[in-house]
């Protein structure tokens, strides 16, 4: 195993690992650890080289820092990705091997960084890494403490996210609100679900057809096709699956009043939060509505409750509806806005405190 440390100006460190016997490698990115040890999840996929694998960690960790900070959480921010093998899916290849290599590698930052899952990663690749280092959350229940699959929480906290909007908005409910959701995973089958039980109605849509099928089974949810979900007409667009979505040249596609989804790092800059603004469309900042999940984890590794968890995650839409109040009274964007918060936070050292 080699592994060496890239301190950046953006980040505390970037670190680079490679086994060479499993041809496996990984990237942890420490933006900060001013307010804690650096907390995120790690995320698995096939990546085109080395510099976006990098590229996205460092982004995905400064979210995580901005997410922790906003939710009054003692950790900084911190992301792992692992780059999946081209031979991933042989029956050959050893996964668990591979999670017990990563399992080491956090292990050997000392607490710097504590992991969980994220795209791509379980429950059962957590446990893997478990016995490898104590620095993991994301594991099976333990009785009267917080622990398990974080999604259901970041579905939760986006939900009531969406249901803020919808009041502030259009004054009304979700029923027969149409909502967009892009990216049928756990999360935003979960937000599905819970959307379709509050009376919206649903368009989904996903580059794998089994989520779908399976949401119009369901909730009687009207497919469509991925490449044209942007294009289509609804109150509030919901994106669920990975990022750099809302760009330049997308955002004029967009027929929606609303953008609240659990997808991290969905403006491909800065500049697409004021884009959105100039179109009067109301954005909500993701690692803000999503922090749900990271909530959910951290109230596992500090051993809270269950019920903590529940309050905190509670108040995700009373923060958001605070950014927006300010947001419209100040005349600036809410990821601008938010963005700034978040740094506030952290240069003073202290997690925010939660109303």
């Amino acid at each position: 195993m080699v592994s060496h440390c890239n301190p950046l100006v953006t980040h505390e460190a970037v670190y680079n690992f490679h086994d060479d016997a499993t041809g496996v490698k990984a990237v942890i990115a420490v933006h900060s650890t001013t307010l804690g040890p650096a907390a995120g999840g790690c995320r698995v996929l096939r990546y085109d080289n080395y510099a976006s694998a990098v590229r996205d960690a460092m982004r995905l960790s400064e979210g995580m820092a901005y997410k922790n900070a906003l939710a009054g959480l003692p950790f900084g921010g911190g992301k792992a990705v692992i780059m999946l093998p081209e031979n991933a899916d042989s029956p050959n290849f050893d996964r668990t091997l591979m999670f017990q290599t990563f399992g080491r590698w956090v292990e050997s930052l000392k607490g710097a960084y504590v992991t969980a899952e994220d795209v791509g990663c379980s429950v059962q690749d957590m446990q893997v890494v478990a016995g490898e280092t104590a620095y993991v959350a994301g594991l099976p229940n333990r009785p009267g403490f917080a622990g398990g699959n974080p999604a259901p929480w970041t579905a939760k906290g986006v939900f009531g996210s969406i249901q803020a909007l919808v009041r502030h908005r259009f004054d009304s409910d979700l029923k027969d609100v149409v909502v967009g959701v892009q990216g049928l995973g756990q999360v935003g089958f979960a937000l599905c679900e819970t959307l379709h039980q509050a009376g919206a109605k649903l368009l989904v849509s996903d580059i794998n057809e089994q989520g779908p099928a399976l949401a119009a089974q369901r909730f009687g949810a009207e497919v469509v096709k991925p490449d044209k979900m942007l294009s289509v007409s609804m109150e509030v667009f919901a994106p669920c699956a990975l990022g750099n979505i809302l760009t330049e040249e997308s955002i004029p596609q967009l027929k929606s009043a609303i953008i609240c989804g659990a997808a991290n790092n969905q403006l491909a800059t800065a500049m697409q939060g004021q884009q959105l603004a100039d179109r009067g469309v109301l954005y909500a900042p993701d690692y803000l509505v999503n922090a749900g999940g990271i909530i959910n984890v951290a109230a596992e590794y500090l051993r809270e409750t269950t019920d903590s968890v529940e309050t905190r995650v509670a108040q995700i839409p009373n923060r958001l509806m605070q950014l927006v109040r300010r947001s419209e009274a100040e005349n600036t964007a809410t990821n601008i806005l938010a963005d700034r918060m978040a740094r506030d936070i952290v240069a003073a050292g202290q997690p925010a405190k939660v109303a």
